[in-house]
């Protein structure tokens, strides 16, 4: 929904949560192909570091977390407990 954050997640290279987004609009459809939608996004702040997929996995209250399921999805939910546990392990206030 607009006004809510999200993590940023670097998926070329080094697959990691670099930064913490926000929701400008919602989805709608993509200008160039408009059978798919895509979200608008605004950076908020990048984490102080940066936290990995394998420490993501690694890390046992996150086994649910749809990023450990299919990390190819371009946006995903996150529960408010997978948020502040990311958070906390990227060194930022939630």
């Amino acid at each position: 929904k607009k006004g809510e954050r999200g993590f940023f997640y670097h998926s070329g290279g080094v697959k990691a949560v670099v930064g913490i987004v926000e929701v400008k609009a919602e989805a709608h459809p993509e200008s160039k192909d408009p059978a798919w939608e895509c979200v608008d996004l605004v950076a908020v702040k990048p984490v102080k570091r940066a936290v990995t997929l394998a420490e993501i996995k690694a890390e046992p209250r996150l086994a649910e977390m749809v990023l450990v399921k299919n990390s190819r999805l371009s946006v995903q939910p996150v529960s408010d407990e997978e948020w502040q546990i990311v958070c906390e392990m990227a060194g930022v206030k939630p």
